[in-house]
């Protein structure tokens, strides 16, 4: 999806988590905020185009996207490498540097050839051998360590990048976008396939991105994207509101707004960012059924997103992002107080007395303060008295785990092949509330081996809307910005704000 906010005061912070996380989210490295507009904008801005296009980086810091950081690192390195695969909008995997592959029957094993004719930047010949370092060391990092947990071996053989598991899983692919490096680069300048390559400043001067002519993406939008240095947050900041850059990625709905003015262009990605309320099963009322489906029932999320989210996220009544081609829409319904209030009568639940609950949420993100409170608000409309505890960090999760809440809200990256097992089977890492369900459980693991997941996943889905062990709220979007006037045609995903890069277009100043 994609905004315009004419002379807009935005709320930046930089894209965040990577990889499945917990609920705990690590700390932005820019903070986000909420956004006004001016319904007049100079004209001065609209013509003030820069003689170059640059982006900000950390000069200190490598940009070798397996272990550089999040924000302006990941958005740099995202010129200089390709994946075996990347995902398109609907976080379908897309071949980009695999040509094709096979897998076992019983999905433990894949095997994936090579794109012919793929060059690094260099004018080197891509091999297996680059692909598989690249993958072991991903399996050993930060980043992908989670994604690629049942990853038992990566090998080279026959020309070809073999991976075998310790579990099955039929959507490995979609996992697998992974920025390859050419085996012994990644210290010092990382090299990869991608549209650009780096050549490193020194004594005063900034770093540059060169076109790479073996690039097979097609035309890169322009010959040179210069690199300045930042030496912070703020540093980056300036150099966005002053037009010494021209691109951030950010997450609008982070923590510790800040604002910043001008005329910025914006664009929203679809994330497996996921928000929702969990519930503790251990509460006498919460362990009905009846109660649970009752509750998902009981709150706008549409509103809720508009409202309280500033629009940067998309509705979800379940935990699969409603882009994804695999999202049951189908099974969507509308939301409707009447529903809410039969549902609860049904429920016993509309008697006229006072069942107070308890609702924790992190406090250091308003955001997610303001849509609990909403969220207890609709929810305590008829006997349930939900209050909402705003918990400092470490006091939050704390309470998490020990299980001393009711009801919370909730934040994980799902991966894009829409593991759920953490969150929902028994004894999942991330399933706080002690759900278990052993026909849930059989439905999860049916989707790591099914030859059609879609079905599978629908299977589940149906499974959730009978038992809702948690109340899906929505699915975040980062967001892309550019000043405006100087790049068109973008289309970015959440990993990585150049999706088809050759379809954009760069207008400079002329010299």
């Amino acid at each position: 999806m994609e905004h315009f906010k004419k002379f807009l005061p935005l709320l930046l912070c930089a894209a965040l988590l990577c990889g499945c996380a917990a609920v705990p989210e690590p700390e932005d490295e820019l903070p986000p905020a909420s956004a006004g507009a001016s319904s007049e904008e100079p004209a001065e801005e609209i013509s003030a185009l820069p003689e170059e296009f640059a982006l900000p980086y950390y000069s200190g810091l490598t940009l070798d996207p397996v272990t550089c950081p999040d924000g302006v690192q990941q958005t740099a390195a995202a010129l200089l490498c390709e994946g075996l695969f990347e995902l398109d909008e609907t976080f379908a995997p897309q071949p980009v540097l695999c040509a094709s592959y096979t897998r076992s029957e019983d999905c433990m094993t894949y095997t994936f050839a090579l794109r012919p004719g793929a060059l690094f930047s260099d004018g080197s010949a891509l091999t297996a051998d680059d692909a598989a370092d690249t993958l072991r060391r991903a399996h050993t990092s930060p980043r992908y360590a989670a994604r690629l947990k049942e990853v038992a071996s990566v090998t080279a053989e026959d020309g070809a990048v073999k991976i075998a598991l310790s579990a099955p899983n039929a959507s490995l692919p979609a996992l697998l976008d992974i920025p390859i490096v050419k085996a012994g680069t990644a210290d010092a300048v990382p090299i990869g396939t991608g549209p650009y390559y780096l050549t490193p400043g020194g004594s005063g001067a900034d770093a540059v991105l060169t076109a790479n002519p073996h690039w097979q993406g097609g035309s890169q939008p322009v010959e040179r994207i210069v690199l300045r240095d930042a030496k912070d947050a703020d540093a980056m900041l300036y150099q966005f509101t002053s037009h010494e850059t021209q691109l951030l990625t950010s997450d609008l709905t982070g923590t510790s707004p800040v604002s910043v003015t001008g005329s910025i262009h914006f664009y929203d990605a679809d994330s497996t960012v996921f928000q929702y309320v969990g519930l503790n099963l251990s509460s006498p009322v919460l362990s009905s059924s009846a109660v649970r489906r009752a509750l998902a029932e009981g709150f706008d999320r549409e509103q809720l997103v508009s409202a309280f989210l500033s629009g940067h996220a998309k509705a979800a009544q379940f935990p699969i992002s409603p882009a994804s081609g695999d999202y049951p829409a189908a099974l969507d319904a509308a939301y409707s107080y009447s529903a809410f209030e039969q549902a609860m009568s049904a429920a016993g639940l509309a008697e006229g007395n006072s069942v107070p609950l308890r609702m924790i949420v992190n406090s250091e993100n308003s955001f997610k303060v303001a849509a609990a409170r909403q969220i207890a608000a609709q929810l305590s409309a008829f006997d349930l008295k939900i209050e909402v505890e705003a918990l400092a960090w470490e006091d939050y999760t704390a309470a998490l785990a020990a299980g001393e809440f009711d009801l919370y809200y909730g934040e994980v990256k799902l991966t894009a092949d829409w593991d759920l097992r953490s969150l929902l089977a028994t004894g999942g890492a991330l399933n706080y509330g002690g759900y278990s369900d052993a026909a849930l459980d059989s439905l999860l693991a049916a989707c790591r081996s099914a030859e059609a997941p879609s079905t599978a996943l629908l299977a589940v889905c149906r499974r959730l809307q009978t038992q809702a062990p948690i109340l899906p709220v929505c699915f975040k979007t980062v967001s892309t910005l550019v000043q405006r006037g100087t790049l068109e045609g973008l289309t970015p995903t959440a990993a990585n704000p150049f999706y088809r890069l050759a379809d954009c277009t760069v207008h400079l100043r002329a010299q």
